[in-house]
């Protein structure tokens, strides 16, 4: 063990911190300094399990209200590309590939490996030649 190690002595923590001068007293961070081995000086947050601070782990609870949730989705939007409608079309186009690739498997057009990966939500796997053949009508009747 290196002296930096010994040296810490982790069972000697500070549940508590006062604040303000005396007038507010909370829970205390619990975590510790590698280097040092000094324990964090800010509060811990009220909904962190591990009694953490927001440096070093603690989660607020976040928005609650639809007008709070509203800015958040509005704050992490940099582009048109993610939008929920775009990723949503994303979604089904992808799921509309890998169900061409099952066609294509099924008919033996193609012997090569299938792509890798977790499939898109709706694709439904086509094991058969009456699945490809509904597959195709479904597709002519919606124009996808």
């Amino acid at each position: 063990m290196d002296k930096a190690s010994e040296q810490i002595d982790k069972t000697k923590y500070q549940t508590h911190i006062t604040l303000a001068g005396g007038r507010i007293r909370c829970l205390r961070c619990t975590a510790r300094s590698v280097r040092s081995g000094e324990q964090c000086g800010k509060p811990a947050m009220k909904s962190s399990k591990t009694q953490k601070c927001t440096h070093h782990g603690g989660r607020s609870k976040g928005a609650t209200t639809a007008e709070g949730k509203q800015r958040i989705i509005d704050a992490h939007l940099k582009h048109g590309d993610s939008t929920r409608t775009a990723r949503e079309e994303h979604s089904k186009a992808s799921a509309h590939i890998s169900m061409l690739e099952d066609c294509l498997h099924v008919l033996g057009m193609t012997t090569e490996k299938r792509l890798k990966g977790r499939k898109a939500s709706g694709y439904r796997p086509l094991r058969t030649v009456d699945d490809v053949r509904r597959f195709i009508l479904e597709t002519r009747l919606h124009n996808v």
